[in-house]
C-alpha cells in the first residue's frame, strides 16, 4: 500500500502560478495529477513515469503546466503556470503499478486525498 499526501494548493488569480506537490511513501511505476471541477468527471492533467522520466499531458494543460518526480524524496510535482479560470478544481494525485496507461485514472491504483486549486479573475 502506498500513502499519498498532497499540498500546496490554494487560490490565485487569472494567469498566475502554483505549485503543488505529492510525498509518496514508496516506489510505484507512473506517478499522476488528476483533476475534478464540480459536476465534472475526473480528467488526467499530467503523469510521469518514475524509471524514464517520460511525460504525458492533457490537451487543456500542454504547454502551461509541468510534472517533475524526485525519485530520491519520491515526490512529485506540477508546476501550473498560466492558470485560466477552468483550472479550478480538486487536484489528486495518484501513483500506478504499471507503467500504461498514463491519463486514465483506472490505471492508478493509489491515490491522495486531494488539494484544491481556485483559480479567479
Amino acid at each position: 500500500q502506498v500513502q499519498l499526501v498532497e499540498s500546496g494548493g490554494g487560490s490565485v488569480q487569472v494567469g498566475g502560478s502554483l505549485r503543488v506537490s505529492c510525498a509518496a511513501s514508496g516506489k510505484t511505476n507512473k506517478m499522476g495529477w488528476f483533476r475534478q471541477a464540480p459536476g465534472k468527471e475526473r480528467e488526467g492533467v499530467a503523469s510521469i513515469y518514475s524509471g524514464s522520466g517520460t511525460t504525458f499531458y492533457g490537451d487543456s494543460v500542454k504547454g502551461r503546466f509541468t510534472i517533475s518526480l524526485d525519485n530520491a524524496k519520491n515526490t512529485v510535482y506540477l508546476q501550473m503556470n498560466s492558470l485560466k479560470l477552468e483550472d479550478t478544481a480538486m487536484y489528486y494525485c495518484a501513483a500506478g503499478r504499471y507503467g500504461v496507461l498514463p491519463l486514465v485514472k483506472d490505471s492508478y491504483d493509489y491515490w491522495g486525498q486531494g488539494t484544491q486549486v481556485t483559480v479567479s479573475s
